[in-house]
């Protein structure tokens, strides 16, 4: 099959992070109905979805959000809690939260300004930064929206972890994991 590559940028979560989610998304699964769960190396943080892109563009958007993020700072997130986007009976993304932090807005922001410098059509929709867990809901009853209290495995002890890396990743949909790396800025620290 040949899909279109998709590309975005996305907050690199640490190893340790990846494997500890994973662990607790092992754990809770049963009750959790969802259809696809994602590999655990796939877990990110979006920063801005671009769509494909040809080789000029990449080049392009990869220096222009590089210089912008050359002298940004490294900063602490948490992930603290479980939710859901779509119809609450049957939703269509399982995620969890990372903590309010303004440097995540601010640096998704500059990210999405270079993108849009770059040429691209982004969404317009208000920044909620997330970490996809999984897709469509299959259970045999409505979902029930307590669960997500009930089964948080956050809640009394948040994740944290430093921020430190932005990453192009391209997706190929027939591969696990199906996000590659294609260029790795690191923040300072």
């Amino acid at each position: 099959m040949n899909h279109t590559k998709h590309y975005f940028w996305a907050v690199q979560l640490p190893e340790d992070i990846k494997e500890n989610m994973y662990r607790e998304m092992k754990r809770i699964q049963p009750f959790f109905p969802f259809k696809k769960w994602v590999y655990m190396s796939d877990y990110h943080i979006t920063l801005a979805f671009l769509g494909s892109m040809d080789e000029q563009r990449q080049h392009l958007v990869i220096d222009l959000v590089s210089n912008a993020l050359k002298d940004q700072k490294a900063f602490q997130l948490q992930i603290q809690g479980l939710h859901i986007f779509g119809n609450t009976k049957s939703p269509r993304i399982f995620w969890s939260a990372v903590n309010h932090e303004n440097s995540l807005f601010q640096l998704q922001g500059m990210v999405h300004q270079k993108c849009q410098e770059a040429g691209f059509t982004l969404e317009t929709r208000s920044y909620q930064p997330h970490i996809t867990l999984a897709r469509n809901w299959i259970g045999d009853q409505e979902f029930d929206t307590a669960l997500l209290e009930k089964w948080n495995p956050f809640r009394d002890q948040p994740l944290s972890f430093l921020a430190n890396k932005v990453v192009l990743y391209r997706t190929d949909i027939d591969k696990i994991p199906k996000y590659e790396p294609i260029a790795t800025l690191s923040l300072r620290s």
